[in-house]
């Protein structure tokens, strides 16, 4: 894009190596080899993603043309026995989805979507022979998978609320209900989704693949956030599933939440890739902007809201990779993806609006980027559980006492 004062051109892509707002160097923390595979995705990023992020998201569409080339860089299921690379850490993990978010928050969302909710589910509460039958080619990003939990009027209150029935006749399910919020749900060929066994009132988990007769989903139209990912109304009306797709190991809501609770830190990774871009691109225009016959990034008032924007990056990004690190050791708990989830997109939706300031009007517009971020940012601070839900899960960690309803 062109800044009309100077005639430069502005790519926050171009110095995309390392990233700048990474001020105390967590990156290093990374062995050479991880730091060799995330170089790899950060140039696909580059070449793929960012130069046609802002044309999909004005359209609405999603670019499915990239599908096949992100099962090319084997790193869906890379924490999953099941998929090549099994062995990789949660700090690489948690910087490649940084760095998806830092490119484009909506396909941040496609992927964790498909690599954390729905192959997490698989992974956690299938059987072996489910893992074995499903994942590798999730892995290879060969089939896309979906998750479909929330309702249309269930969110924060899903866990006592879910009204999708599931009733059993021999060795098959009868599924119904709605979905809603669905992401890849218009596309997906497996999607999992969560329903109220009505003979013993507990949750259960089913794989239903796509093309399963009283299965519809149907694309939300008209969003103004995360537009290239596609979310779906889905509605399951006599939906009958094999009991060879009900999840063995998913017997109550209790499997459902650690679902949450693991995914839940991949939200804290993609709100510090927000950051990160909001930074790198308000910097850029910092430097090359010109008025009053000087750059504005020699004002005071605009290093000011740089400094700022960096301290928010900075502490989200110290905050996550210690999460990783308690993941990596197996001893995290609720509290400290929900700290994360919260604190993380709470700064970030702060963070943005600076950037979005910095740049006065060009913010508002796409051609200047940092509006997408500003939108999309809406996105993260809601999902995988709002500030006030995932607030009330640390005030009962630290207190001992419950003040959920």
């Amino acid at each position: 894009m062109s800044l009309p004062a100077t005639g430069k051109t502005l790519n926050m892509f171009e110095t995309f190596q390392p990233p700048r707002g990474d001020l105390y160097g967590f990156e290093d923390l990374l062995t050479a080899e991880e730091q060799d595979a995330l170089e790899r995705v950060r140039g696909f990023l580059r070449d793929e993603v960012a130069p046609i992020a802002n044309d999909c998201w004005a359209r609405a569409e999603f670019p499915f043309d990239l599908v096949r080339k992100y099962g090319t860089l084997g790193i869906a299921g890379l924490s999953y026995d099941e998929c090549p690379g099994a062995t990789v850490s949660s700090l690489l993990t948690g910087f490649i989805t940084m760095e998806m978010a830092r490119a484009d928050p909506s396909m941040a969302t496609f992927y964790g979507v498909h690599a954390g909710l729905a192959m997490g589910s698989i992974a956690r509460c299938g059987s072996e022979e489910q893992r074995l039958r499903w994942l590798p080619a999730m892995g290879r990003m060969e089939k896309i998978g979906a998750f479909a939990l929330t309702e249309p009027q269930g969110g924060s209150d899903v866990a006592a609320g879910l009204r999708t029935t599931a009733r059993r006749d021999g060795d098959t399910w009868t599924l119904d209900g709605a979905k809603r919020w669905v992401g890849n749900g218009t596309f997906a060929d497996l999607v999992v989704v969560w329903a109220r066994d009505v003979h013993d009132d507990q949750v259960k988990g089913f794989v239903v693949e796509k093309d399963t007769p009283g299965f519809t989903a149907t694309k939300i139209e008209n969003k103004i956030a995360l537009r290239t990912a596609q979310n779906a109304d889905v509605v399951l009306e006599d939906c009958r599933v094999p009991e060879v797709n009900r999840m063995q190991h998913a017997t109550s809501f209790r499997e459902t939440a650690d679902i949450l609770r693991r995914t839940r830190s991949g939200v804290a990774w993609q709100s510090v890739g927000v950051m990160l871009a909001a930074y790198e691109i308000a910097l850029g225009y910092a430097v090359q902007r010109e008025q009053f016959g000087r750059p504005i990034g020699k004002f005071q008032l605009v290093q000011d809201l740089l400094v700022r924007m960096l301290g928010n990056l900075t502490s989200c990004l110290g905050m996550v990779v210690q999460l990783a690190r308690l993941q990596g050791d197996g001893v995290y708990r609720d509290e400290h993806s929900a700290l994360a989830k919260a604190y993380c997109t709470s700064r970030m939706r702060e963070t943005v609006g600076w950037a979005r300031e910095l740049m006065a009007g060009n913010g508002i517009v796409l051609d200047y980027d940092i509006g997408r971020f500003v939108a999309d940012s809406e996105a993260l601070y809601s999902y995988e559980g709002t500030r006030e839900i995932n607030t009330l899960i640390v005030g009962r960690a630290i207190t001992g006492l419950s003040a959920f309803v």
